[in-house]
């Protein structure tokens, strides 16, 4: 991955203006390319990791008409103090069966320019349902593997709330002490309520792990903290 694209990424994000309000988008031939502050391809972001993790955020989007796609999404642009440059590049197949039913398969990679920590892939699949989607992903972190199986209820929101919810399983490399022995896995799981109310974006978070006490010492899983916390969040988009 070349460096000088996420100069160009975050040139675009700050300075183009939004046809509709997050996401610009432009048809050029056979390809649709969307930029924006909003995940644009909710299978690729923000089922399988935080949709955003910093004050800035953003990416690009190009697919073709045959269901191929590429792009580049930042959690984190690492402007705001704390955080860190994350860029995590993509590629997949998207592709309905019919009206009701599609499939779609792809990969990502997760790197950390400025951070002195390996790069990490993914491979993901899932299934499109009524507007609905399930699906399942396997990960390869520098110190664990990782299996996730998610499920996000946007097609049948129940007075406009969209339902998610993802559990994984974390294998440890190298097993971790604590007290009364090691630990060699755990798992972790979240349930996430979501409504927009007055063009701000409410998120309800609740998060737990199978790991207490002295052993979340060995925790480093996807969700904030290793015990149960519940988060709300609200989030606007300036364009």
């Amino acid at each position: 991955m070349l460096k000088p694209s996420y100069l160009l990424l975050g040139t675009l994000l700050l300075s183009c203006s939004s046809a509709n309000a997050q996401i610009f988008q432009r048809e050029l031939g056979d390809f649709d390319l969307k930029l924006g502050t909003t995940p644009s391809r909710s299978m690729a972001q923000g089922l399988v990791k935080p949709a955003s993790t910093g004050s800035f955020h953003g990416g690009l989007d190009l697919s073709h008409d045959s269901g191929f796609y590429l792009g580049q999404w930042s959690p984190s642009m690492g402007l705001s103090p704390g955080s860190n440059l994350e860029v995590d590049s993509y590629m997949g197949f998207k592709q309905p069966f019919d009206k009701t039913l599609g499939y779609e398969v792809g990969m990502i990679h997760y790197s950390y320019p400025k951070v002195d920590t390996l790069d990490s892939q993914e491979l993901f699949g899932g299934l499109t349902f009524l507007g609905s989607r399930f699906g399942a992903a396997f990960s390869n972190d520098p110190d664990k593997q990782n299996s996730t199986v998610f499920a996000d209820l946007g097609g049948n929101q129940p007075f406009g709330i969209g339902i998610s919810m993802k559990y994984t399983t974390h294998q440890l490399n190298t097993p971790v002490s604590v007290d009364g022995g090691a630990i060699g896995s755990f798992t972790d799981w979240s349930l996430q309520l979501s409504r927009a109310f007055m063009g701000v974006d409410l998120d309800l978070i609740y998060s737990d792990s199978n790991l207490s006490g002295s052993d979340c010492s060995a925790y480093s899983g996807h969700n904030s903290q290793c015990d149960g916390l519940v988060t709300l969040k609200a989030e606007r988009s300036f364009y």
